[in-house]
């Protein structure tokens, strides 16, 4: 009965699918008779002025695939069949949908995995037993328990413009937001997709040919974060890692050597590989030895350096799938992080 929600969804979001394909309403393309070529300064100004009229001028749902699969979890799921899921599907967040109310209940991500292995660790004496009972409506107590956040709620609708969920996401320090609609006979909500950082991102680069106007140097721009940097080395116990991914409320720890130079990252999502029985995992072992049991699709490691621009950053993820870059200087040192919140929020909000 658990699992046939997951079913149930799927239908439910195909049926929404055929229904409301018809029913977007085409948005004016955002004016583009702008005077460009005074100076980079200037063409840059116009050019994110121009992007963020194509955000509004755009919804949510304008961003989905024609087609697309969609995972949601009932809440009363065990969180070990619910890892096993998301590690056989190669995702690494889902929906949660209390049948009960028949309302969205949050977004399982990394996050929580995290909290789980944290209070594992600091409380074994339950390890074991929240292996065999721990369900997915239990990870909000485990996440006050372990001090971080409770699970992610953020939701929007997917009529709303690209624009607001953008908006959205950067208040609520969000990687994705669920689009949830509400169906007018039933009444009953309805999980519609994840809109992801990276899926909007792409969408900008693919679309709003102002992109190639954001030329001034990442230097000149002050995105993302440069100072007290959290980093690793490869014979930092995972458990150290865990503690700095939930402190510092970040998502991966760049990894150097003892020159300081970047090596790798261990980001929280790898953390699932090394769970067991879905509730912990062996947090003494080194970053090295589980970097050695990273899953075989890892993305790899993004960097740019200060003289690189928005535009060469915008055309890596129009390329390549990531989350972050790492900026370096000319020996390979780390100087900064770069996300692609820190992205967005320039893109909406500098001046």
């Amino acid at each position: 009965m658990e699992l046939a929600y997951q079913h149930e969804q799927e239908n439910q979001q195909e049926h929404y699918l055929q229904q409301q394909q018809g029913n977007v309403i085409a948005q004016q393309q955002p004016l583009r008779n702008m005077q460009l070529g005074l100076s980079i300064e200037s063409d840059q100004k116009v050019a994110l002025n121009v992007i963020r009229a194509f955000l509004k001028s755009k919804t949510s749902f304008d961003v989905l695939p024609v087609s697309y699969r969609l995972i949601v979890f009932d809440t009363s799921l065990l969180v070990k069949r619910a890892l096993n899921v998301l590690l056989q599907n190669s995702i690494v967040s889902a929906p949660l949908w209390n049948s009960k109310s028949s309302k969205f209940a949050g977004l399982l991500t990394a996050n929580d995995f995290l909290n789980i292995v944290h209070y594992a660790a600091t409380n074994p004496e339950h390890s074991v037993s929240l292996s065999d009972t721990l369900t997915l409506d239990g990870l909000a107590d485990i996440g006050s328990m372990s001090g971080s956040s409770a699970l992610d709620t953020v939701s929007i609708h997917p009529f709303r413009s690209l624009y607001d969920a953008c908006e959205k996401m950067i208040n609520s320090s969000a990687r994705r937001i669920p689009l949830i609609d509400r169906d007018e006979e039933t009444h009953r909500e309805i999980v519609v997709s994840v809109l992801t950082q990276y899926r909007i991102l792409k969408f900008v680069s693919m679309n709003c040919r102002e992109t190639r106007y954001l030329l001034q140097p990442l230097r000149d721009l002050n995105i993302g974060t440069t100072s007290n940097l959290c980093h690793a080395r490869l014979n930092t116990s995972i458990g150290e890692v865990i503690n700095l991914l939930i402190q510092h409320h970040i998502s991966a720890v760049p990894i150097l050597d003892d020159d300081n130079k970047l090596i790798n990252v261990y980001e929280a999502v790898d953390l699932l590989s090394l769970i067991k029985g879905g509730v912990y995992a062996d947090t003494s072992l080194s970053v090295g030895e589980a970097l050695l049991r990273r899953s075989d699709d890892f993305e790899g490691v993004y960097t740019c350096t200060l003289s690189d621009s928005l535009f060469v950053v915008l055309e890596t993820i129009r390329k390549s799938r990531l989350h972050r870059l790492f900026v370096l200087d000319e020996e390979g040192k780390l100087l900064g992080v770069m996300t692609l919140g820190d992205i967005l929020k320039y893109i909406l909000f500098s001046e």
